[in-house]
């Protein structure tokens, strides 16, 4: 006999829902196990053992997995998309449907992704209550406002409305500005026009990062995240490439 769990965490960790919506289909009768419907959810399973079923599926049990994933540009951070590669068909061998993004990063946005079946996991690092920090290094283009550090770090009204916690900002370099007079001005590469920032955050607004420079008046050119909670990016890893997650890496987990 496996280890026995109770029915709702055994559904919350196969990624069907969180412990309300299990709730409430089971009294709507969508779940069964071992063939007969089963509307207490506080009960104890053996997952290697009992036949769980939710809306006539069979959910089979998988052992957490996490792994990290330096997601390249062009690919969407979704389980499926009809027009895209998803980060989940990056995956080598077998169709892993079972595994999810934590978080999204917008499509030509690069860097750190964790891909697991933890459905607890996920929803204690994306909860905003738990202030998990997001790292972010940027190119953008414009010039940033002289007070830039301190606007993201009181905090601050997106162009639509939104509001966004405080952010902390770091300048890493600045353009050369030529004279006007030289004519190396035109030569200047386009990169060389880059503001080079690490930008710290604690949400994830849709497009957010984006949208918060698009206050100071500048654009985003280039965005990799490089750390979501305490885990960061391995320097190792090329774009489309992945890895499981260390023991110490685990262990840091929230």
């Amino acid at each position: 006999m496996g280890k026995m769990m109770r029915l709702d965490k055994f559904l919350v960790e196969m990624n069907r829902g969180s412990r309300s919506q299990i709730k409430e289909a089971a009294k709507k009768g969508r779940i069964a196990v071992n063939g007969a419907v089963e509307k207490k959810t506080e009960r104890k399973i053996d997952p290697d053992t009992d036949q769980v079923t939710f809306d006539g599926s069979l959910v089979s049990y998988r052992a957490m997995e996490y792994y990290m994933l330096y997601k390249p540009q062009g690919v969407v951070s979704a389980t499926e998309d009809r027009k895209h590669r998803t980060v989940i068909d990056l995956l080598d061998g077998e169709n892993r449907n079972d595994l999810f993004p934590v978080g999204r990063l917008d499509i030509d946005t690069e860097g750190l992704l964790l891909l697991t079946n933890d459905g607890d996991l996920a929803h204690r690092l994306l909860a905003p209550n738990k202030h998990v920090d997001k790292r972010y290094y940027a190119k953008i283009s414009g010039t940033l406002p002289l007070d830039s550090v301190r606007q993201m770090a009181e905090g601050m009204t997106l162009e639509d409305g939104t509001p966004v916690k405080p952010a902390v900002l770091e300048i890493l370099s600045v353009p050369v500005t030529l004279e006007p007079t030289t004519s190396d001005s035109d030569a200047m590469s386009d990169e060389a026009r880059l503001t080079e920032v690490i930008l710290t955050i604690q949400e994830g607004k849709f497009h957010q990062v984006k949208r918060m420079f698009e206050v100071l008046g500048c654009q985003v050119e280039y965005l990799k995240r490089l750390s979501m909670g305490p885990l960061e990016l391995d320097p190792e890893l090329e774009p489309g490439e992945y890895r499981p997650l260390t023991g110490a890496e685990l262990a840091l987990l929230p």
